[in-house]
């Protein structure tokens, strides 16, 4: 938490939520977990450091399928801060998502990844923001937490690289990371959650900007909302990592080309060009040469992801949402005594990102 605690970047102002009148915690942190107990301490003892009263938030634990029991790590913290532990059969980040949400008490839903660490000021930086802009959907930064890893090092430049370009010329498809992501309850309810149907159990991310700018609704920026990413890569891990990206990301454009999206293909080629040499310079021509290739093999086991979908795989859509995502309305029903609204369908939207504040600097 040393590390954390000196990069803490500006004070995340004193703004505060207005009740409206509700009892309960106002943000709901949800955790999807799958056997990585050590990675959710770290992540839980960041929860408890946030600067942030207790009673202001709740914790959602998703145990998604892990061999040993939580209950006795959770132990821990409860007394800490208000904390639910979700036990269910092994489905995926974005089932155990909805699984959190679907039980979440807070008017918030605020998404973190279980090898993901909050800044003591994560939380507040996202009040700040939904303070203004309460029916945004926000998204932090994610910074890597284990730069002598260059499979993790190299992950995260593409990351960096690509929010620096939507954040500087908006490009096709903004979207946010759901390891760092919050959205109003009600929000998230009426779109349907995240959709299961993806085989590769990742992008559900990328498709729920899809269906959230559809609905013409916005989107903002927070920076200095960060938490700190330890995910430790070899080199056959980081790419099948973006092998799954580009399955994932195939999947979700055949899903929308009826609707917001006009090819396969997201971005212009200078987008692609730029991320193939985004590997920061380095005195070793070595490092250099290596850093490089990394960017670029990630790049091609992405675009042969996308290729085998494109090829061999077809997502059965209509309207709005997957049939998988539709099926949130009746777990949320079975776990919740709110009904869950339908999503509108406004295919004509624009992608809209507001002003936020960006190191100072507004989009």
């Amino acid at each position: 938490m040393d590390r954390i605690a000196q990069e803490q970047m500006t004070a995340a102002g004193t703004h505060r939520l207005k009740s409206r009148g509700r009892t309960g915690p106002d943000f709901s942190i949800i955790i999807p977990t799958h056997a990585r107990i050590a990675r959710l301490r770290a992540c839980l003892d960041g929860i408890a450091h946030l600067d942030n009263d207790v009673d202001r938030f709740e914790v959602v634990v998703i145990d998604d399928g892990g061999s040993d029991p939580l209950e006795p790590v959770l132990a821990l913290y409860r007394g800490r801060f208000l904390l639910q532990l979700i036990v269910r059969p092994h489905g995926g980040p974005g089932a155990a998502r909805n699984s959190g949400a679907t039980v979440a008490k807070g008017r918030f839903l605020v998404f973190i990844d279980d090898d993901c660490i909050p800044s003591p000021l994560w939380l507040s930086a996202f009040e700040r923001e939904l303070a203004y802009h309460p029916e945004h959907l926000l998204g932090g930064s994610v910074a890597n937490n284990l730069p002598d890893n260059p499979y993790s090092s190299a992950s995260h430049r593409i990351v960096s690289y690509v929010q620096a370009y939507y954040q500087s010329k908006a490009g096709n498809e903004p979207f946010f990371q759901t390891s760092n992501l919050a959205v109003s309850a009600d929000k998230f309810h009426e779109l349907g959650g995240f959709d299961v149907s993806i085989p590769s159990a990742t992008a559900e991310d990328k498709e729920f900007c899809h269906r959230w700018r559809a609905a013409g609704h916005k989107m903002s920026y927070v920076a200095d909302a960060i938490v700190y990413h330890s995910h430790a890569l070899t080199l056959k891990s980081f790419l099948r990592q973006h092998y799954n990206y580009g399955r994932g990301i195939g999947y979700v454009r055949l899903m929308h080309l009826h609707r917001l999206l006009k090819s396969y293909v997201p971005e212009p080629f200078e987008f692609y060009w730029g991320l193939l040499f985004a590997a920061p310079s380095h005195r070793s021509p070595r490092i250099r040469l290596r850093d490089t290739s990394l960017m670029i093999a990630s790049q091609v086991a992405t675009l042969m992801g996308a290729t085998r979908t494109a090829l061999l795989e077809r997502p059965g859509t209509s309207g709005n949402r997957s049939p998988a995502a539709r099926s949130y309305d009746s777990i949320r029903a079975s776990n919740s005594p709110v009904p869950a609204n339908a999503a509108s369908d406004s295919s004509a939207a624009e992608a809209e990102i507001s002003p936020a504040r960006i190191f100072g600097k507004s989009l």
